[in-house]
């Protein structure tokens, strides 16, 4: 099957476009955390038209193909199954497209250009694309998996900035849809069928996002919580408040916190020889407006001096101002630093935000007497109701092994969360073979049977992607 298929490919793309041999296909077949597979090839179009004509061969031949763009997902959604029988289809090369239009604020890119490409291009006219988070993505990948990041409270996901989309489907016709308009009421919104969904339904080959301009300014505190009631009464107030140059509500537990600090020494540590309080709260304003017309770090210690002052501030034990680049280095260490302390399971979840603290406070219980052994760990982008709760516990001392372990407090959390507290067993990073079993136990029926008779008519010979929809 790969020697007549490689063949084609290669005489559609060109010989170096195709890879078969077993040291060329490794990087393609195991993902930034989650997923690893073997590749039966790998394809690397470099336009839409040679998506298009790739995706045409493979059903000709009757090889599934897997979209991958640049493999920074956590669900295992961007890399084959271990059959070996699938394509991958790589958009590193998809990546010659980035058109600003400065004054439509709009961006008009390839499926392949990574984020960082399109911030440096916007940079240049004072512009960003607003959704902020560790890794560097494609567009395309941003896309299917409808990324969200830290700053989603002031800015949305992608699917608020997503104005136009370029797909190619299954059967090598492209849906051409890349529209320039923020206003454009005239029917079905197709570009919203493929968000979100792994590229399951067609790879998408191009997009037109909105750009925002990049805030002159920004301001940052840290500040201590006695309980989770009390952030989410802080969270209010701001709002409130500072609702237009807010930007970011982060909550970090105690026992996240921790092994910040305690395992990187060159991280200042506010609290100093104090135990961090049960949650630490980074707060970030930001604006267009210079200092002169603004002064937003006088704003926020205003407003937190006067949040003091409330009953609701009796609670707050204490507040650090200082630049958000140090207060953010705490934030991004808290996944390294728990690694450092045992065996790690990462949940991202998503409750209602007026029942966060209710949630979490449920799952403690729960660990408490089921799992003592188990630390519960969490952090995350409260202000937009979601949390990377983070079970923590050394091997060692566990009663069970964790290739048993991790299933019976997946289901568990994630019941506690779904049937519980009405919310979400993935909050940011999509479905995929990591989440499947929770998407097919979760789902309802008649959103299933629509999803499915969707795949069914864009794929009817199931070969995109590894997720199941139906």
């Amino acid at each position: 099957m790969t020697s007549p298929l490689a063949a084609e490919l290669r005489h559609l793309l060109g010989d170096d476009a195709v890879l078969t041999e077993p040291d060329d296909l490794v990087r393609y077949q195991e993902g930034w955390r989650y997923g690893k597979g073997v590749a039966l090839l790998a394809v690397r179009p470099s336009t839409p038209e040679q998506v298009a004509a790739t995706l045409a061969a493979c059903r000709a031949a009757g090889v599934a193909v897997v979209p991958q763009g640049a493999n920074t997902g956590l669900v295992g959604a961007s890399t084959p199954d271990a059959s070996g029988r699938m394509a991958v289809l790589s958009l590193e090369r998809l990546n010659k497209r980035l058109e600003i239009d400065p004054v439509n604020r709009t961006a008009r890119v390839d499926g392949g250009v990574l984020l960082s490409a399109l911030n440096a291009a916007l940079a240049e006219h004072g512009l960003m694309f607003p959704i902020d988070l560790g890794a560097d993505p494609t567009l395309g990948g941003m896309i299917a998996t409808n990324t969200g990041g830290t700053r989603l409270l002031k800015y949305g996901d992608v699917r608020h900035n997503l104005l136009g989309i370029e797909v190619a489907l299954a059967d090598g016709t492209v849906l051409e849809a890349m529209n320039q308009l923020r206003k454009n009421n005239t029917g079905l919104d197709a570009k919203q069928l493929f968000v979100g969904t792994s590229g399951v339904l067609g790879v998408i080959t191009g997009a037109v996002v909105q750009v925002v301009p990049v805030p002159g300014q920004r301001a940052a505190a840290l500040v201590g919580c006695a309980s989770g009631e009390a952030a989410l009464a802080l969270l209010r107030a701001l709002e409130r408040d500072l609702a237009d140059v807010f930007t970011a509500f982060e909550a970090i537990s105690a026992e996240a916190m921790g092994p910040v600090f305690k395992h990187h020494d060159q991280l200042r540590n506010p609290f100093g020889a104090a135990p961090p309080p049960a949650y630490s709260v980074l707060v970030e304003l930001a604006s267009t407006l210079p200092a002169t017309a603004l002064d937003l770090p006088a704003l926020l210690e205003e407003r937190l001096g006067a949040f003091l002052e409330t009953e609701s501030g009796e609670a707050i034990t204490d507040v650090f101002m200082g630049k958000p680049e140090d207060f953010w280095a705490i934030r991004h260490h808290i996944s390294e630093g728990l690694r450092a302390e045992g065996k790690v399971l990462a949940f991202d979840i998503s409750v209602p935000r007026s029942r966060m603290a209710a949630f979490t406070a449920a799952a403690r219980a729960l660990l408490a007497a089921e799992f003592p052994f188990v630390r519960c760990c969490d952090f995350g982008h409260w202000g937009d109701g979601g949390t990377h709760l983070n079970l923590v516990w050394t091997e060692a001392g566990a009663p069970i092994p964790a290739a048993e372990l991790v299933p019976v407090l997946q289901a568990r959390i994630y019941d506690l969360a779904v049937k519980g507290f009405e919310g979400s067993y993935s909050a940011e990073h999509g479905v995929g073979p990591h989440n499947q079993r929770f998407y097919e136990a979760y789902t309802p029926a008649a959103v299933k049977a629509v999803s499915g008779a969707i795949k069914a008519h864009l794929d009817p010979d199931g070969l995109l992607g590894t997720t199941r929809l139906s």
